[in-house]
């Protein structure tokens, strides 16, 4: 191996000047041959000069006017390739090469003066010696400057991305549940075409991305179609209703001769009650025991009630659950269920302490529950009773209108979308202006439809849930867990890990955090960021450091263990782009799981395709009357009730014990 010593530097140095000396020597005979008119003229001509120059032309040197030129350039050229001067980070090519095309350019065109004819010869020969002369050096100053320039990739990547980029999976692969994303991704400054494969969508797909950032556009809709050509059993919660509704429904038309016989579609939203359909949430065909009316209550007041997520198992909350869950089980319990709905429950929870108490009393699965607060009452403790009822009343008081009423307590459909008798296609959609009052009640359809689901032996079905913060369903976790064994798809969009904190636990939101398999995030900062980059781990990274001195410059190369994907990068991703993992199957394993692409779509035919929707068809009630007419009868039918059963409970001696009487 060659070692870089002083006195080898300096040998070098002495050879390089030395083939520098011989071009210019060259180029001065070049001179005195071809103006050797102008030298006589000067009295610069001498005998020894002259039998040096014949014996030099016998050489064949000045057998043509170029070639000696040639000659002086092509050993000036080879001096420049050992210069070894001071590099600099400063120096461009643009600067280098101007100079040395002007000077090539000087240094042959300057021939043409010697053709001057009206100028006198010893003139002609100083101007061309200047322009010659100029040329050489400006080819000497251009190839200097060449040499000293260094090839610095980190002026032009500050940030590395180029070192990030890192080989991704290009083949599309595909199953009979596969989710399948054209891309493009950089690998090295080239743009490559790739597939983001969701193989094993079973084992759930996060999506994270903060507003704008495509989550919707180039994945929600994209998975909806490619679910909908499956012939899939569907479930969509459309937050911006009826945008993804109204895509569903004329994919679910479009791919109608893929589904069994008989599988209808179904709208339920609370913003245009002429267009839903109604589906009684607790409806009693759906509930089993009084556990699912306890979670029924836990679902609605822990959404409406968000601070007691970390209050649960304390008196207050606890308290709160038990008399919904009361009221929800004996409405199963009367008449066969025959007024089991969420408006019927509402109005009960609103009768007085007396009528309620009693009533709930001569159920004998009920006694326990009110036991409490059938004491707080007859001990006179009515201020502590009447801050539990406010946080139940309260709120769900909010649901207490015509248009809610009429949709949450018909039965136009049950929520067992997966029924391989009767598969379902359903769209439940929000309303902005009313989210907040909302939540709760579109968290008890999704938490009741994730426990009637997650059966076995059912049509495959996927669930695809836009901006899933807005609601709280736990069972969700249960079926992200479990529902693979089932042929359940779970997809969960949502802006940013903050979010799933705020409607569930810290230890809820971690889960779902960390138990789904696959995860897709465009832009998001902060915490998300930092979660992010460190579930993708490092990967050798190219660097190259600068080292300038007084005396020299050097660049040195290495490779380190960097975050393949830091969290500055999820923070600046545009839109379309994304990062993420995916997860294999045993039958088609994967071995580049992590991508860092932007997806592909077709925007013109996605906005042909959306000009060509068919509307929502209408359902529900076309004019007023009816949906004011169900307000009415459910007030009825709740006041009807309790008076028929307080008129039982009083007429039957072995009952007035359970009559509560206020003092």
């Amino acid at each position: 191996m060659a070692m870089h010593t002083g006195e080898n530097e300096q040998g070098l140095r002495k050879i390089i000047d030395m083939i520098r000396m011989i071009s210019i020597v060259v180029l001065l005979l070049h001179f005195y041959f071809y103006c050797y008119y102008a030298f006589e003229q000067w009295k610069l001509t001498t005998d020894l000069t002259d039998k040096i120059l014949q014996n030099i032309i016998r050489s064949g040197l000045f057998s043509n006017f170029h070639k000696s030129k040639l000659i002086a350039l092509g050993l000036l050229l080879l001096s420049l390739i050992g210069i070894k001067g001071r590099k600099s980070d400063k120096l461009n090519y643009r600067t280098g090469l101007a100079y040395f095309i002007t000077g090539l350019l000087l240094y042959f065109i300057s021939g043409l003066v010697l053709l001057l004819s009206d100028v006198p010869s010893d003139l002609v020969a100083i101007l061309y010696f200047i322009i010659t002369g100029v040329g050489f050096i400006l080819i000497l100053t251009g190839g200097a400057v060449l040499s000293r320039i260094i090839r610095n990739r980190m002026k032009n990547d500050m940030f590395n991305k180029l070192g990030q980029t890192f080989q991704q999976e290009e083949r599309k692969l595909t199953n009979p549940y596969s989710l399948n994303l054209p891309a493009v991704y950089n690998l090295k400054g080239q743009l490559r075409k790739s597939w983001i494969s969701f193989v094993n969508p079973r084992r759930s797909i996060l999506v994270l991305g903060s507003p704008g950032s495509g989550k919707s556009y180039f994945l929600i809709e994209n998975f909806i179609r490619q679910l909908a050509d499956k012939g899939m059993s569907l479930f969509v919660f459309d937050y911006k209703y009826p945008e993804l509704t109204t895509l569903t429904y004329n994919h679910f038309l479009k791919n109608y001769d893929k589904y069994p016989v008989g599988t209808r579609f179904y709208n339920v939203n609370f913003k245009d009650a002429s267009s839903s359909n109604r589906c009684n949430p607790i409806d009693p065909r759906t509930m089993d025991s009084m556990t699912d009316a306890v979670e029924a209550s836990k679902t609605l007041l822990y959404s409406i009630n968000k601070t007691w997520l970390g209050k649960q198992g304390d008196f207050f909350p606890e308290s709160a659950i038990n008399i919904l869950a009361a009221a929800i089980w004996f409405l199963f319990k009367y008449r066969e269920g025959e007024f089991c709905t969420l408006p019927h429950t509402i109005e009960l929870i609103h009768t007085p302490y007396t009528k309620l108490f009693t009533i709930f009393r001569a159920e004998p699965e009920l006694e326990t529950l009110l036991d409490p607060f059938v004491t707080s009452f007859l001990d006179n403790n009515i201020e502590t009773l009447d801050s539990q009822m406010a946080s139940i009343k309260i709120p769900l008081g909010r649901l207490s209108s015509p248009e809610f009423y009429y949709v949450l307590s018909g039965n136009d459909f049950t929520l067992d979308i997966n029924n391989p008798l009767a598969p379902k296609i359903f769209c439940l959609g929000s309303n902005a202006k009313q989210a907040n009052a909302l939540a709760p009640v579109i968290s008890l359809y999704v938490d009741r439809l994730n426990k009637i689901i997650n059966q076995p032996g059912k049509h495959p079905c996927a669930l695809v849930i836009d901006e899933a913060s807005t609601l709280r369903a736990t069972s969700i976790l249960e079926t992200i867990a479990t529902g693979r064994s089932n042929d359940i798809i779970v997809i969960l969009a949502l802006q940013d890990y903050s979010q799933l904190k705020r409607v569930y636990s810290r230890e809820e939101a971690e889960t779902i955090m960390n138990i789904a398999g696959n995860i897709i995030s465009g832009q998001v900062a902060g915490e998300t960021a930092k979660m992010l980059s460190e579930r993708f781990g490092k990967t050798m990274q190219d660097r190259e450091s600068l080292s300038i001195n007084s005396s020299d410059t050097s660049l040195s190369k290495s490779q380190q263990l960097e975050t393949v994907i830091p969290p500055s990068t999820i923070s600046s991703l545009s839109s379309g782009e994304f990062v993420g993992l995916v997860a294999d199957d045993p039958l088609q394993k994967i071995d580049l799981k992590m991508f860092h692409s932007s997806v592909v779509n077709d925007h013109a035919a996605i906005t042909k395709e959306k000009k060509n929707y068919l509307p929502l068809p209408v359902w529900g009630a076309e004019t007023s009357d009816p949906i004011r007419e169900n307000f009415r009868q459910v007030k009825t039918d709740v006041d009807d009730i309790v008076e028929a059963e307080m008129e039982r409970i009083m007429n039957t001696p072995a009952l007035g014990h359970l009559i509560v009487k206020s003092k």
